[in-house]
């Protein structure tokens, strides 16, 4: 994976390097099903975006092509100002799914710092400051299968965000997360918009996001409606 000539997260965040993500006409069908029809939308630097629609509207689809998993069938997804290379873009994506996408048999710590190295950290240094930013305590030093659903949500929160990602997709982030673990990723969210990252979000808590001025796209049958 390619890595980009700019410095990573220190514990007062870095530069977003991201200014807008645009998404053209985006198709997306999965043999005779069409899950996304010509979606045009704008996420910007600096503001929460929230995904919202009934099941099946398209939304985790939507997310996993913006986060450069999929891709398209036609149309095309622009990341200002980097352009359509998805191997110069992925340096920059945080990613956290309602599964927790990290290794069952390593340590949360081990989780933690793998990812921090891959983006070119100081393993030690990383795994300080994600263990103070969330509050990780002894079970994250025991084999992530081990861990309750909460606390497999709450490394993988810490994971995803541990190079100050300039593009955060977060998918049903809130799942398996007390109330405290709720308040945690909230107070995250808000320091990832306030630094200038671009943050999207797949949630059905449409308040709680709202409540953080979130703007919104609303998908219905694979298309963006208007409210």
């Amino acid at each position: 994976m390619e890595t980009l000539d700019h410095s990573r997260a220190t514990s007062t965040g870095k530069s977003a390097t991201l200014t807008r993500v645009l998404l053209h006409r985006v198709v997306k069908t999965f043999g005779a099903t069409a899950a996304l029809r010509g979606v045009e939308a704008e996420l910007r630097a600096g503001e929460l975006t929230l995904i919202e629609g009934p099941n099946g509207s398209g939304k985790s689809t939507l997310l996993r092509i913006i986060g450069t998993i999929l891709e398209p069938t036609s149309g095309h997804v622009e990341y200002e100002p980097l352009g359509r290379d998805r191997h110069r873009v992925r340096p920059e994506i945080g990613w956290l799914s309602h599964e927790a996408l990290a290794y069952g048999d390593l340590s949360g710590r081990d989780n933690i710092t793998l990812a921090a190295q891959l983006h070119g950290m100081d393993a030690t240094q990383a795994w300080e400051q994600a263990r103070e930013r969330f509050e990780l305590g002894r079970f994250a030093e025991r084999a992530l299968r081990t861990n309750s659903r909460g606390q497999r949500q709450r490394i993988a929160l810490a994971r995803a965000l541990v190079h100050q990602p300039a593009l955060i997709l977060l998918d049903e982030p809130t799942t398996g997360l007390d109330r405290a673990g709720v308040d945690r990723l909230i107070q995250q969210v808000k320091l990832a918009v306030e630094r200038g990252a671009i943050v999207a979000v797949v949630s059905h808590e449409r308040q709680l996001f709202q409540e953080l001025g979130a703007a919104a796209i609303l998908l219905q049958r694979g298309k963006v409606v208007r409210p």
